[in-house]
Order: structure tokens, then C-alpha cells, then sequence
């Protein structure tokens, strides 16, 4: 996938075009293979993509929900980005429950990261060696550019190889389990939606800074996934292609 990124003129906007394009792929996977696989993430901005996605016309029976990265919590939390899935997603667009491949973020974080990956392992019919290739995945960023719960400094951004890990983020004193690198570029399509000025300095870094993905994980991605800014979050960006 080609580098490239949009600006619009504020968040809704930006997740409205979001939203369509994802739709469209998973539209395309869909008559392709008769199903699609999607892997969402967490957060503020997500939910108000997943308010875009229902809005759409699109049926999501043939649609299988997984999830880029998962807090410590029940899925009755309401940190639990399964929660907030099911508030605004699953539930609102009658995703049927036998599609949905929650991580088990009860357990124990690395038996929760170990489970998770056996359910992809099955559910794409995965050999030994081999990465998941999910139609979409949709992601965020943080103001630190972190991406999916790959930190700053976190040496698994470097993996390319393992599907998932539980990981400790230090500044959050908190455990979480994520899906690794490797996968996120196995990605058919990647899509990122990142809104709010606070994130400006992080996009111009990872658009348009040096590689260093150590210090700046988003650049992981920074010319695998389309990107959806709104105007506040890429105004350091003024003149560059898109």
C-alpha cells in the first residue's frame, strides 16, 4: 500500500471518510472470499467511528470482529475496548456473536495474549511461520505516537515474526495485550484515524520525521496504512504530498 494521507476539516468529517473506506473493503472481501475480517481498535476516536460505520449501508452477518489491542479488564469494564466495540458496534449492527473473537482479557495477561493467538491460528488456518492476513485493521495513535499498545521503546515493535504479546507500558502502570508488528503489516489494508491537535507533533513526526519507529511506533505503519487526520491533527503538514 501506497503512503498517503487526508485531511478534513474536523473529526466527523474525517471519520465519516474513515468509515467509507473501510466499509469498501470490507464490501470487496466480502465478494471475494464471503466473509471479511476486521481487527478495531480503542478509545475516544474509535467510538465515533464505530457511530460512523452503522451509519453505513453495509451488512455486517459475513463481518468477523477482532481487536488490535485489549486492557487488563472484563469485558464488562468500562475501560474494555470489547465493551466499547459492543456498545457502539457490535450491537448496533447485529455483528452475529459467533463472528466476535474478543481477546480474553480476564485471565492471566500472557495466557490471554497465548489464547488469543490460538483463535487466529484457527480461524485463518494458520501454518507454522505463517501471520494472519486480516482484511482491515483499523488503528489510532496516542500523542506519544504510540499505535495499537506498542510504546515507545517497546522492543516488540522490532518483532515481525510472533502474533501477539501481553506487554507491560510502564507509564500506565498497566498490563496490555496487543497484536504484534508482523500482523499489522500483513494487513490487506491498514487504515489509521487520528484526530485532535494534541496529536500534531506525532503525526509530523511519523509522516514526515526520520525513521526511528523505536521512539515513534507509529511509523510502523507510516506508509503501509492510509491516513485519516483531521486539520488540527495535521497542520504541521502544511505542503506535504498527500
Amino acid at each position: 500500500m501506497t503512503f498517503r494521507w487526508h485531511a478534513y476539516g474536523d473529526e466527523q468529517a474525517a471519520a465519516e471518510e474513515c468509515a467509507r473506506g473501510l466499509v469498501g473493503v470490507l464490501e470487496e472481501a466480502v465478494a471475494a472470499r464471503q466473509r471479511a475480517s476486521l481487527a478495531v481498535s480503542g478509545g475516544r476516536t474509535p467510538r465515533l467511528l464505530f457511530q460512523k460505520l452503522v451509519r453505513q449501508p453495509f451488512r455486517w452477518e459475513r463481518v468477523h470482529l477482532f481487536w488490535v489491542d485489549e486492557r487488563p479488564v472484563p469485558p464488562t469494564d468500562p475501560g474494555s475496548n470489547y465493551r466499547l466495540a459492543e456498545d457502539w458496534l457490535i450491537l448496533p449492527a447485529h455483528i452475529p456473536r459467533r463472528q466476535v473473537h474478543r481477546i480474553l482479557a480476564e485471565l492471566a495477561p500472557d495466557r490471554a495474549a497465548r489464547r488469543y493467538e490460538e483463535e487466529m491460528r484457527e480461524f485463518f488456518g494458520l501454518e507454522p511461520g505463517e501471520l494472519p492476513r486480516f482484511d482491515a485493521v483499523h488503528l489510532g495513535m496516542g500523542a506519544d505516537a504510540h499505535t495499537a499498545s506498542l510504546f515507545p521503546g517497546e522492543p516488540l515493535i522490532e518483532d515481525r515474526e510472533h502474533l501477539a504479546a501481553a506487554v507491560y507500558v510502564e507509564k500506565l502502570r498497566q498490563w496490555r495485550i496487543t497484536l504484534l508488528p508482523g500482523v499489522l503489516l500483513a494487513a490487506r489494508h491498514a487504515v489509521a484515524l487520528v484526530t485532535g491537535a494534541d496529536k500534531a507533533e506525532a503525526v509530523r513526526a511519523v509522516l514526515r520525521g526520520d525513521h526511528d519507529p523505536k521512539r515513534y511506533p507509529a511509523q510502523i505503519l507510516a506508509r503501509h496504512a492510509a491516513w485519516y487526520l483531521d486539520e488540527p491533527a495535521a497542520r504541521l503538514l502544511e505542503g506535504a504530498d498527500t
